[in-house]
Parts: structure tokens; C-alpha cells; sequence
């Protein structure tokens, strides 16, 4: 599989485009606003609350992209260029078939539809372009907007699987329409 060049995608409203370093400030909000990050659990290496931070954090996204391990976009509105929220895939399985989604979203673009249209356009890609059998996306058990959100495009609680790192996360899954799944 080949994530690069980068792969801009474009929807209704809105631009998923490569995260660089003027976009800092951005991410740097975005990993430790309390609103934001309140079901989110990361280890204290993970955390992000300096601007230094942030753009190594950026840095590295971009590594990771360029070496083909995951792709992470930050979402823009179209007449805006500042992010608002990133969404990215990550984990990818060994055979390429299974890969995670994971996303956030400033509060003051919360409940208007944007991370379901970024999301729609990022499973789209997922099956499409990369050929993924299967999405998988790790939630906290009370994130109530992300459940919606995740049943809303078509992703189903998957009962018996958990997430070793997090017992208070809960797993939904997608399969791709177009292939059977390898277990």
C-alpha cells in the first residue's frame, strides 16, 4: 500500500488536507482541550500541551504517512484553511486488511454534521482506494456522540472484542460491502 503523495480529499464543505507545522497551534489545542479529550486516555508521552510539542507531534504524523504506517488529515472548511478537527488511520493490520479510524473535533463545530461528512469520506477512501476489508474504531463506553456518530455511518458494536489498553472503550467495526473479511 502507498499513501503518498498525500491525499487530499474533498467533500461538500469541507477539505481533509495534510497537517503541517503553521497548523500547530491548531493541533496543539485540539490534543489538550478538556472538552475535546475528556474520553480520551493518553499516556503521559502522548499528551501535548506545548506548542514544541505539538510540532513534533506533527513532525512525526507526517513520518508515519510518508513511510506508509497511517495517515492522519486535518479537517478544514472549505473557505477556511485553519483545522478543526483531524481524523486519521492508523493501526493498520499486518496484511493490510484491518485498519483503525480515530478523530476529533473542536467543541464549537460539534453537532453540525462535519465529522460525519469527514468520516463518510474517509471510509470511502478506506475501502475504495486502499482496499481495507474492514474499519475499526476504539470508543470510550460513555462517549455517547461518538457512538451515534459510528452507528450512524454504518459501524456495528462488535460485542466480543475489547481493547486491551482501555477497558472503558468499547469496539465498532464496518466491513467493506465489496469483500469478504480475512479473520
Amino acid at each position: 500500500m502507498n499513501i503518498t503523495p498525500f491525499p487530499k480529499i474533498s467533500t461538500n464543505r469541507l477539505l481533509l488536507r495534510k497537517i503541517n507545522e503553521i497548523d500547530a497551534e491548531s493541533i496543539l489545542f485540539l490534543r489538550s482541550d478538556k472538552i475535546v479529550n475528556q474520553f480520551i486516555q493518553r499516556p503521559p508521552e502522548r499528551q501535548i500541551n506545548t506548542l514544541d510539542k505539538a510540532l513534533a507531534h506533527i513532525n512525526k504524523l507526517n513520518t508515519l504517512t510518508e513511510n506508509n504506517q497511517s495517515i492522519t488529515w486535518g479537517i478544514t472548511l472549505k473557505n477556511n484553511p485553519n483545522i478543526i478537527g483531524t481524523i486519521c488511520l492508523w493501526n493498520f493490520s499486518n496484511n493490510n486488511t484491518v485498519v483503525e479510524v480515530g478523530y476529533d473535533l473542536h467543541p464549537d463545530y460539534h453537532r453540525k454534521g462535519i465529522m460525519s461528512e469527514a468520516l463518510k469520506s474517509v471510509i470511502q477512501f478506506s475501502f475504495e482506494e486502499l482496499k481495507f476489508q474492514k474499519i475499526e474504531a476504539y470508543t470510550h463506553l460513555k462517549n455517547e456522540s461518538s457512538k451515534m456518530l459510528l452507528e450512524r455511518n454504518g459501524f456495528n458494536l462488535v460485542e466480543n472484542k475489547y481493547d486491551e489498553d482501555n477497558s472503558s472503550n468499547i469496539i465498532f467495526e464496518i466491513i467493506n460491502p465489496k469483500q469478504k473479511p480475512n479473520k
